[in-house]
């Protein structure tokens, strides 16, 4: 019994592969070792962890083996620590000079039930620059103390288990929210329901790789019942039909963590400097009678309805012979070609008296500002683009009604919003249109599943989806091959969770195989 024990441990120590089973015990060992030796040796960092400058309160990280050392000798605990997670108001001092340097709040969170899931200390004092800095000198004066690198707290925390790399990316985009939408979409992922998906899919990868390497190692002894690869067949094509779904979401999280790009395009001279000005409620842009005085791309961030957006605003369309302003046309056009959106902005004194030829004129405009002459008229992306008649102010009332009644009755046409910078006439229904198209863009952040925030979420995915091709590709001639295929979308999976390990899929074979019964 004893050396059937031993041999178990000591294969469950191995690093398992089809056919060879086992690495070296020796080296196994020692890399436990040096993990348990990393672990004891740990350094207790520290840190201010609330926002910098002048502040009311200021909180300061401390984290690691050192932790309750320091809260007792900076807070004047003699005896017991304080409650966990409890406030206890004391005098910091200097661990040295005892000279006190601040009064404040303090907390213990004992590991493992902390942020990092280590023994951890909280100094919760006012936020002056100088208390702050007294503080984080005294803590620096401590023996097996030192600053924290940056992000240095969250990858404990990941390491202790306590966060998975989506978790992470999650809490860095909630730290990095600036509109109520990126706050839920970084909130719900924080949250672990993005992980959670790719922990199930990780699951059952893990699964369908051990079914296949049980097979391979142990059908010829007739110990795996029939049936097996078939199973690994309908649940790999279930997954990758998941994946592929879950792929063509049109990037719709990547736009709300980044922003929706928004290009204001058109002739020169329509207003579109003026529009920028209008939506920033401030003069980001020149504005000038002078056609051409935009030559290059001015960018500015909005928040449109709780969405980020990026609006560029770029040098007028047209033919011309100077060099400056020939590149600004060439980046605006590069723009286009890269936006979400377009407004294509238009003067509306050019449209003429006849408001029955309008339509006709705007959708070559379009095709032109689009660069798309070779589409018709029904392919013009409508979805991704809004027509801003600017100047309206100019014309007259009546021919304005008539233009505004053509307008809504064209069919060829992507939305049509008549509007003035100068008055301010019309901007409040653009302002409507425009929110309605980014949130199209974007989507609710709190339906449904969780979309991709991440372009190294969607890079691996596609990684696993060519690893799963590669199964079906050698299902029937390489079984080997096939199971390597399926290891490698395993491993594209873990790379966004940061979570995978060959003992998990031993876990599985022993689970779900009566092997050597």
């Amino acid at each position: 019994m004893l050396l059937l024990y031993m041999s178990t441990r000591i294969w469950r120590c191995g690093i398992y592969t089809p056919k060879t089973r086992l690495v070296p015990v020796r080296r196994c060992l020692g890399t436990c070792h040096g993990i348990l030796g990393a672990m004891s040796d740990a350094e207790t960092i520290f840190a201010l962890s609330s926002g910098q400058g002048r502040c009311g309160v200021a909180v300061i990280r401390v984290s690691g083996p050192a932790s309750s050392a320091a809260l007792r000798s900076m807070a004047g605990i003699s005896k017991d620590l304080p409650t966990p997670r409890t406030a206890l108001l004391r005098s910091v001092t200097h661990p040295y000079s005892k000279e006190v340097l601040d009064r404040g709040l303090i907390f213990w969170f004992p590991g493992p039930h902390s942020f990092t899931g280590e023994d951890s200390a909280e100094f919760h004092i006012h936020g002056g620059p100088a208390v702050v800095t007294s503080i984080l000198q005294a803590l620096g004066s401590l023996p097996s103390m030192r600053p924290a690198d940056a992000g240095e707290f969250t990858r404990r925390a990941f390491h202790a288990g306590k966060l998975g790399l989506t978790e992470v990316e999650g809490l860095g985009d909630l730290i990095h929210a600036e509109t109520e939408a990126q706050r839920r979409q970084a909130l719900r992922q924080m949250s672990g329901e993005l992980g959670q998906i790719y922990q199930d899919w990780s699951y059952r990868l893990k699964r369908c790789l051990a079914h296949v390497e049980a097979f391979i190692d142990f059908s010829e002894d007739e110990l795996i019942e029939d049936g097996v690869l078939n199973q690994v067949d309908d649940s790999l094509r279930d997954l990758q039909a998941e994946i592929e779904r879950h792929l063509k979401d049109e990037r719709r999280g990547e736009r709300l963590r980044s922003g929706v790009h928004v290009v204001i395009a058109g002739a020169t001279n329509a207003g579109k400097s003026s529009l920028l000005n209008t939506l920033c409620q401030r003069p980001a842009a020149i504005v000038s009678p002078i056609a051409g005085t935009t030559r290059d791309v001015v960018e500015t961030s909005l928040d449109i309805g709780g969405f980020p957006v990026v609006l560029s605003d770029t040098a007028g369309l047209r033919d011309s012979l100077d060099l400056v302003e020939r590149e600004g046309v060439r980046r605006a056009r590069e723009r286009v070609e890269q936006a979400d959106l377009t407004l294509v902005v238009v003067d509306a004194t050019q449209l003429g008296a006849d408001a029955q030829r309008a339509p006709a004129f705007l959708q070559a405009h379009l095709r032109g500002v689009l660069s798309s002459q070779e589409l018709s008229e029904s392919e013009i992306p409508s979805e991704r683009c809004v027509l801003v008649l600017n100047k309206t102010d100019l014309v007259p009332e009546e021919q304005r009604q008539k233009l505004e009644t053509e307008l809504n009755q064209s069919a060829g046409l992507p939305p049509v919003c008549l509007l003035s910078c100068q008055t301010k006439a019309g901007v409040e229904h653009f302002l409507t249109v425009l929110h309605r198209k980014v949130k199209a863009l974007c989507g609710d952040p709190l339906s449904g599943a969780p979309s991709l925030t991440q372009a190294r979420h969607r890079a691996h995915l596609q990684q696993c989806i060519a690893a799963l091709a590669q199964y079906q590709r050698y299902r029937d001639t390489d079984l080997a091959l096939a199971a390597e295929g399926v290891r490698l979308a395993l491993t594209s999976l873990g790379r966004i969770t940061g979570r995978v390990g060959a003992e998990e899929i031993l876990d599985i074979i022993f689970k779900d195989f009566c092997i050597g019964k």
